[in-house]
């Protein structure tokens, strides 16, 4: 791989468009261009001076790029990111890496089997922050995990919905587009998901997938975790509010994740590390938190910049194919309950492939 490394995004959609910025901040990687099939965003992305084809086939007939991404629809992943692979493309895929484990299980093995890099966009795992949380947690300074509560209530506005009708879809409810971010990082910092019961409501405007969704995740170590989700809320309690991770979010002092252990109690994404002073675990002791300190670097960019490293042999996948594998069969587990009422256990991964959650445990 030559020292410059070209990047081509497939979708310029708002995602796409943002991974353009963060590209143009990494230095030793080049936007090579861009694969839009709607006539609109590909007005754009000329306007921009960038490269535009229509469709990946026509983008590696004239050559490509050395790598891409995968800003598009859910339900073309799995066939683009296959597409890559065969092209001996290495690959950073928008999260969910497929919109069924059954469609994304295949791009993981052949990736893992032909040597190219599979990558999936949950970019928060690169947000400083959450490295610091992760550090504070593995370091025990919380103790021991017993309980976790996430909460992702927001409000999209209808024109949010009206912009493109996959949105109204079966599938596409805030569990598969939100949830999947806020499952990703429990699983990163809290451990596995051993077993998972869950309920959902549809839409309220009357759309053909859920509003409201709340689940009940028992984490392999002992920990129990309650997160709940909605796209129908007036609220503050959500990542996009709290994390000030994107500017077109109005930022809030509130906190979405709370992290409860044995030794003490985390906030996110305020980093409030709550103690007891010493020697004295006593609910009528005084309790205290310092808020601890980290980067303020944009997790987008340094998630390019990770992209790079591994496409040059020099770093392992944070988030490889098969963590977002994983997670979104978590996400499968969760859509999977709601819909029976039963509880189901989410068995162990193995090296390869993997079943789907079973209802016995």
């Amino acid at each position: 791989m030559q020292e410059t490394i070209s990047v081509a995004i497939a979708g310029f959609g708002l995602v796409g468009r943002r991974h353009a910025k963060a590209i143009a901040q990494v230095p030793g990687v080049d936007l090579w261009g861009v694969i839009e099939p709607e006539e609109t965003a590909r007005h754009a992305a000329s306007a921009l001076g960038l490269r535009v084809c229509e469709s990946l086939d026509a983008c590696f007939a004239i050559g490509g790029a050395d790598a891409f991404i995968l800003a598009t629809p859910n339900d073309v992943h799995a066939h683009q990111a296959l597409a890559c692979i065969d092209h001996g493309r290495p690959v950073l895929v928008e999260k969910p890496l497929a919109t069924r484990s059954s469609d994304a299980e295949p791009v993981v093995v052949a990736g893992e089997c032909r040597g190219v890099p599979v990558l999936v966009g949950h970019h928060r795992r690169y947000n400083p922050l959450i490295e610091r949380a992760k550090a504070v947690i593995a370091a025990g300074r919380i103790g021991t995990v017993r309980a976790v509560q996430a909460t992702c209530w927001l409000y999209k506005p209808d024109a949010y919905f009206d912009a493109a009708d996959w949105r109204k879809a079966p599938g596409a409810g805030p569990v598969a587009v939100n949830l999947v971010h806020d499952v990703d990082l429990i699983r990163f910092l809290c451990g596995e998901v051993s077993a998972v019961q869950a309920v959902a409501h549809p839409s309220a405007r009357g759309y053909a997938n859920e509003d409201v969704s709340a689940a009940l995740l028992e984490l392999a170590d002992g920990a129990i975790c309650t997160i709940s989700v909605s796209d129908s809320i007036v609220a503050p309690w959500s990542w996009e509010l709290t994390a000030r991770e994107h500017p077109v979010y109005p930022p809030t002092s509130e906190s979405c994740y709370l992290i409860g252990g044995s030794e003490g109690g985390l906030s996110i994404p305020d980093l409030r590390l709550w103690h007891y002073g010493e020697g004295a675990r006593d609910w009528w002791a005084p309790i205290s938190a310092t808020t601890l300190m980290r980067e303020t670097t944009d997790p987008l960019v340094r998630q390019i910049a990770h992209f790079a490293a591994v496409i040059r042999g020099e770093a392992a996948p944070v988030v490889s194919g098969r963590e977002g594998l994983q997670t979104l069969r978590v996400i499968e587990a969760i859509q999977a309950s709601a819909r029976t009422g039963a509880r189901l256990s989410m068995r162990p991964e193995p090296e390869r492939a993997a079943s789907a959650p079973s209802e016995n445990v």
